[in-house]
């Protein structure tokens, strides 16, 4: 069963295929403004690339809520053409190098359009004994078929361009999961503007701030930059996690399928008991599951909670398998889940469930 909309199921598409790694996620952000502005909506920047939606409430003195997700993604830019044509690449983000070989990639041009290739694999008869058993990301090759490094020059291909998985975007099992590139974390793109899609017609009580960060894969450097910009009360940031459950151990964090995450510890924030409750009272509410979770690696949330003299934030992530990689699967009924937990959130936030927070909190 598919528990996205159609609209959903396009927007995961659309962005899944788009290529936007730190430091170059044009391609995203221009997507998410041309949304943002069919719907009449203000629009708050920074200048690193992030792009935030603004949904005004009557009130002057509103609460700022701030809904952050980040559209870079994983990947890696030319960092040498041999003299043969081939391309020397460096990583961008947390690359796993068994994801890497006889991989096809694309390769964006000076022209903005992309050329193909494909990592060389050396064949098992030809590996000698003391062969890395794993390569390093700067000891692969990426084959474009190109012979020569002036022909590479002259298709458009320099130092620094930036260089992703060719990773089509496909559903599976009738639906009910998706396979593709960057779920991590365009997951959070699709969520915001569902989010925007759901409460269109609804006055808030408080101001609404719905997008995207730059450059978290690197340092989660647009978070630092887009709070101290927008000056949020409250955050949710949502964020792609990895699963653990394909091993079939019921026991293992992380299960596809089993709901919004109570993400109460990572390397980069420790989760406020009081927003947990929140946030698990609020999917009872929604009739959702929920699982609680740890990580060793972190979210924007790191870089939010910390900012100006400290804001009031909860992570709002699901699961998938392989992230960082060009197969990601994602259950739709995860999605769904976050997201009448997102909402119920939402629709119950007001000025006097802030200060109780913050009593409980005290």
């Amino acid at each position: 069963m598919n528990y996205l909309t159609k609209k959903e199921l396009s927007w995961f598409k659309t962005l899944s295929e788009k290529n936007a790694i730190s430091g170059q996620e044009n391609e995203v952000a221009a997507f998410l403004k041309r949304h943002f502005e069919a719907k009449n909506l203000p629009m708050i920047t920074d200048a690193l690339g992030s792009i935030f939606a603004v949904k005004k409430s009557k009130n002057p003195d509103a609460l700022k809520v701030m809904i952050m997700g980040h559209m870079d993604e994983i990947g890696f830019i030319v960092s040498k053409i041999e003299d043969n044509g081939m391309l020397r690449l460096l990583p961008i983000g947390g690359i796993n190098p068994l994801t890497l070989t006889s991989q096809r990639m694309r390769v964006k041009t000076t022209q903005k359009t992309y050329v193909i290739g494909a990592i060389d694999a050396t064949p098992p008869h030809l590996l000698g004994a003391g062969s890395p058993p794993i390569p390093r990301v700067e000891d692969v090759y990426l084959d474009v078929g190109l012979s020569a490094k002036k022909a590479v020059l002259e298709a458009g291909i320099q130092l620094g361009a930036m260089v992703t998985f060719d990773a089509p975007f496909q559903t599976l099992a009738g639906g009910q999961r998706i396979l593709g590139k960057a779920f991590d974390n365009r997951y959070s793109l699709v969520m915001g503007l569902s989010i925007l899609d759901a409460l269109e017609n609804k006055d808030l009580p408080y101001d609404l701030y719905v997008g995207a960060s730059v450059q978290e894969e690197v340092g989660l450097r647009g978070a630092q930059t887009m709070t101290h910009r927008i000056q949020p009360d409250f955050a949710i940031v949502l964020d792609c996690s990895p699963a653990r459950d394909s091993s079939g151990k019921p026991d293992e964090l992380g299960q596809l399928g089993q709901g919004v995450l109570l993400r109460y510890l990572d390397r980069s924030m420790v989760a406020r008991p009081t927003l947990l409750a929140y946030q698990e009272k609020m999917a009872k509410r929604a009739r959702v599951p929920y699982q609680y979770f740890d990580s060793p690696g972190g979210t924007d949330a790191g870089a939010v909670h910390k900012s100006n003299a400290g804001v009031m934030t909860l992570t709002h992530c699901i699961v998938a398998r392989s992230i960082h990689s060009p197969s990601t699967i994602l259950d739709t009924y995860d999605f769904f889940a976050s997201k009448k937990t997102l909402l119920t959130m939402l629709k119950d936030f007001s000025l006097a469930r802030f200060e109780q927070l913050q009593r409980e909190d005290r």
